[in-house]
């Protein structure tokens, strides 16, 4: 038999420490973390509010940084970029999806999934492919020209969804995106996360839904900012 050739490593976190200057003094959110991610893995990341979840996705996703330690996603060093360089790697490596979908909603479902493709200058003939492409993808072609108030909650975040996947970013990072929906359409939106990751792209969801993290290969709970447990 051949070597076993190892996953390649998509997400990295050595000894990270997320800390918060209040006015009362400091917060620790994040407590000595350390986690590592395969490319093409799905996981969830658990605990209560306050245990540091949506902290440290943002760092995943290059919004915030880290106090010390380092994260590197996708083969970048994110713990010390600047601004710019931030918000280039978010154009070109993450996908984010949201619990209350951020649609904008002046603009058509076509034109909320083209919002995330901006950043990348693409010529417009492409950019119109690749929203086509997207909302294919998630089932909402015949939406493509209504706005987001004449969509139901599920279709909603399918949109989000499309928006986030319409650059194809090898990383799509995932804050309570079934919060906002009804259980059917929870289950529905969790099931194209696992298409994503099935066509390869590593998926990170945030969730306080046990039937939906049981349901998830790989789950990360978080407490007091720290790392419990990693099954």
């Amino acid at each position: 038999m051949g070597d076993v050739v190892p996953a390649r490593v998509m997400v990295e976190l050595k000894s990270v420490t997320k800390e918060y200057q209040l006015a009362s003094g400091p917060l620790l959110v994040l407590d000595d973390v350390s986690l590592t991610v395969s490319a093409g893995e799905i996981l969830a990341l658990k605990g209560v509010s306050g245990s540091g979840k949506s902290t440290l996705l943002h760092l995943l996703g290059a919004i915030d940084r880290p106090s010390s330690g380092s994260v590197r996603v996708d083969g970048h060093d994110l713990s010390d970029l600047t601004a710019r360089e931030q918000a280039s790697f978010r154009a070109q490596s993450v996908g984010f999806v949201f619990q209350f979908f951020n649609l904008m909603p002046t603009l058509t479902v076509a034109e909320n999934v083209a919002t995330g493709l901006e950043p990348l200058r693409w010529k417009r003939r492409a950019r119109e492919e690749m929203v086509r492409s997207a909302l294919a993808s998630v089932a909402l072609s015949d939406q493509a020209n209504k706005y987001p108030a004449q969509l139901s909650g599920g279709q909603q975040q399918r949109a989000a969804i499309a928006r986030a996947i319409a650059k194809h970013p090898p990383v799509i990072l995932a804050d309570e995106p079934t919060g906002a929906l009804d259980s059917a359409n929870g289950e529905a939106v969790v099931a194209l996360f696992r298409e994503l990751n099935a066509a390869g792209t590593t998926v990170a969801v945030i969730t306080h839904d046990a039937g939906i993290a049981a349901s998830l290969p790989r789950r990360v709970e978080l407490r007091d900012g720290r790392v419990v447990a990693d099954r």
